[in-house]
């Protein structure tokens, strides 16, 4: 019985130091967000800089146009590499590893008990 409250002593001993450094952390988060206010506003106005020229002075259409070619390209040439770049055929077993091969000969293994 002396080790049942020794156990319990511990246990609460270790969990009060848990949530008692939970809440340290907690403290000191919620002082750091306190300190960390937003910034202060600036006290003059800046004016945006002036939009760059495309690469190469080509029009900025033309350059819209070609970025949405390339993601639409690069979209489906993801969907075409899965089955381009597997080495087996998807349901095959020939990539399970060792382990899963074991386990599934152990299950497909009728049990009989010792004679």
């Amino acid at each position: 019985m002396e080790n049942l409250g020794w156990g319990l002593q511990m246990t609460v001993v270790g969990m009060g130091l848990v949530f008692a450094l939970l809440a340290a952390l907690w403290g000191l988060l919620n002082l750091v967000l306190r300190f960390d206010g937003p910034p202060a506003p600036a006290a003059h106005a800046v004016e945006p800089a002036p939009a760059e020229a495309p690469p190469g002075g080509m029009d900025a259409d033309l350059v819209a146009e070609i970025t949405v070619a390339v993601l639409t390209h690069k979209a489906v040439r993801r969907h075409q590499a899965a089955p381009a770049m597997r080495s087996y055929w998807p349901g095959s077993l020939l990539y399970a590893s060792r382990w899963v091969a074991t386990g599934r000969a152990r299950q497909n293994r009728i049990w009989r008990g010792r004679p």
